[in-house]
């Protein structure tokens, strides 16, 4: 016995000589490990997993550990509610074996805490510490992988810090009801159950996702087809009995995120938060022809901050400026006449890199502020510059490393989720950052090459399930070769025709035909152009504007450029911008209503 617990010992037997009563509560005040089976040695019980299972190797101790792969949008979560004391420390360890693993807590009701590792070839441990608050009873405790990486091992996972009260099973939830239906989704709501830290939802009897809070999108279903869905809502102590059955039939074809857009639409940014030589353009004054507004632009505070801010142009600079109530309520008159008004973030100047995870979380609730405080229909993601770069090493699309790449990625996917499928996500990235990865992405396999080089091809890919429109830059470019292994160059239909050609027949990227960027859907693709040539390099006159829609929706017209396959639902055309074109005459927009897509 060493000195130490000597005097625990002698210091227990004279509290207990001299008739204190306090020896019962120290005991259970005394810090101990909280987590239920947190070696898994009782398979999964007292988690809450996806794409989790328990096995027998490898383990690092006892018999069995978890195993979890991340699969398309979910990333293994692996979460236990437990039951604490407030102003109490409490220290969460665990062994974790894998790449991208992460331990942490959440619902702390200080600082939530997470860590992770970004490659453990061996069992390794990690280890972080937390306060509770003054009214905190239960925190959820997770790991889990990320997107688009291999399976992850955890074992031996400890809260250790003193227990608080038993938590009582909650009731089921009632007031379950469906949404929103798409072709692929349907909207979840129900009523919170007393005593309740998160809900799972079933679709068809199985458990398919788990969330904290009243509602859920459940996606990835098939068009035309009746589902049946149940809630349960789970605590510390368990789960509740299933809620009542509500049922929803699916729409007829389309996808997901398309919202309410016209069968062709036309896109235009409007400088809200600047002047050029274009002139200021209020809200109210936005012609009719434009069914998607892009406000530009939320910037960021600082590159990695991951903070983003959008106000309106100053009175200095723009003199015509409207107050902030006209500007939100031209945006509400926009709506009511079917118009969508989204944020765009980034811009020339506006560099963002997701860099850390907490610049991750900072994006998305900066982003969400913005649109909540505007009422605004989505977001536009405009990065350019050096806002996305792979590492090099970072080969596969299809699996992205680069932080980020990766941290965007879950950005967008949270945003998603939040605002559900009436949620309108746009892209506009340069041609270098898409179609040039048909010769080239990121340094290479030897490096040496511009790691930016098709660095929006994961994005794209991770999101296309969600992305509403694609509308790449078809300006300000450089020649790209085109599926016929032709260099095209900007300013003629058979630019945008090659360009368009790509996205909707896919190629294999950087040449390896075991790595194919398979096509978009032909509603999910608008063309981008300069709407003047005032606008930006590439300007294309009206005549040339009418082939390439000609030559994409009705193959005639094509000129030189043979394309894979004739798309009539083409979505429509973006441009650079709306003030540019309503300082030309509106040559653009007059174009583009004039056009016959019969």
């Amino acid at each position: 016995m060493d000195r130490r617990r000597l005097l625990a010992v002698l210091a227990s037997a004279s509290l207990a000589a001299s008739g204190i009563v306090v020896l019962t509560q120290t005991a259970q005040a005394a810090d101990a490990d909280q987590l239920r089976n947190g070696g898994f040695e009782a398979g999964l019980d007292g988690w809450s997993c996806t794409n989790g299972s328990a096995v027998n190797s490898p383990v690092r101790s006892g018999t069995s550990a978890l195993r979890a792969t991340p699969a398309g949008s979910d990333y293994a979560q692996c979460a236990q509610t437990v039951a604490v004391q407030p102003n109490s420390k409490y220290t969460l360890s665990g062994w974790v074996q894998g790449s991208y693993v992460y331990l942490g807590a959440t619902g702390t009701g200080t600082t939530d805490v997470s860590t992770w590792t970004q490659s453990a070839t061996g069992w390794q441990q990690l280890t972080t510490s937390f306060t509770t608050g003054a009214s905190t009873t239960s925190v959820q405790v997770y790991t889990h992988g990320w997107y688009g990486t291999a399976a992850y091992s955890a074992d031996d996972l400890t809260l250790v810090g003193p227990g608080g009260a038993p938590a009582q099973i909650p009731a089921a939830p009632t007031g379950l009801r469906a949404g929103t239906v798409t072709s692929t989704t349907v909207d979840l709501s129900w009523g919170a159950a007393s005593g309740a830290t998160s809900y799972a939802i079933y679709r068809n009897g199985t458990k398919v996702s788990t969330v904290t809070g009243t509602s859920a999108t459940v996606s990835g279903l098939t068009a035309s087809t009746a589902y049946s869905f149940q809630v349960t809502a789970s605590n510390a102590a368990g789960e509740s009995p299933k809620s009542v059955t509500v049922t929803a039939t699916t729409t007829a074809g389309g996808g997901t995120g398309t919202g309410t857009l016209p069968a062709h639409a036309l896109v235009g940014y409007l400088h809200s938060s600047f002047a050029n030589g274009s002139g200021y353009t209020r809200m109210a004054d936005v012609p009719d022809s434009w069914d998607v507004i892009d406000l530009a632009f939320g910037e960021p505070t600082s590159v990695t901050s991951g903070d983003i801010r959008f106000s309106l142009c100053p009175v200095s600079e723009c003199p015509t400026v409207e107050s902030l109530a006209d500007f939100k309520a031209a945006i509400k008159a926009k709506q009511a006449a079917g118009k969508k008004v989204l944020i765009s973030i980034g811009g020339q100047n506006g560099q963002v890199q997701l860099t850390t995870t907490a610049a991750r979380d900072t994006f998305v609730s900066s982003v969400s502020k913005i649109i909540d405080d505007y009422g605004l229909d989505g977001l536009d993601i405009d990065f350019e510059g050096h806002s996305l770069s792979l590492n090099t090493g970072d080969t596969d699309f299809r699996n992205p490393t680069t932080p980020v790449v990766v941290n965007l990625i879950a950005a967008l996917k949270t945003l998603k989720a939040k605002y559900g499928s009436k949620f309108v996500l746009t892209m506009a990235p340069e041609t270098f950052f898409v179609q040039l990865g048909y010769q080239y992405y990121g340094s290479g396999p030897w490096g040496g090459q511009d790691p930016r080089a098709g660095a929006y091809l994961p994005v794209i890919n991770a999101l296309r399930d969600d992305l509403t429109l694609l509308h790449v830059q078809d300006y300000n470019s450089g020649s790209i070769m085109g599926l016929d292994n032709q260099y095209h160059s900007m300013g003629g239909a058979d630019f945008h025709i090659a360009m368009t050609d790509m996205l909707l027949t896919g190629f294999p990227v950087a040449g390896d035909t075991t790595k194919v960027f398979q096509p978009l859907r032909p509603d999910q693709v608008a063309i981008g152009l300069p709407a003047s040539t005032n606008a930006g390099n590439g300007y294309t006159s009206p005549a040339e504007v009418t082939k390439t829609l000609d030559c994409l929706t009705k193959k005639t017209n094509c000129g030189t450029y043979t394309t894979h396959g004739t798309w009539p639902a083409l979505r429509g055309l973006m441009t650079w911008s709306i003030n540019w074109d309503r300082f030309n005459n509106q040559e653009f927009s007059k174009n583009f209503d004039a056009y016959n897509w019969s």
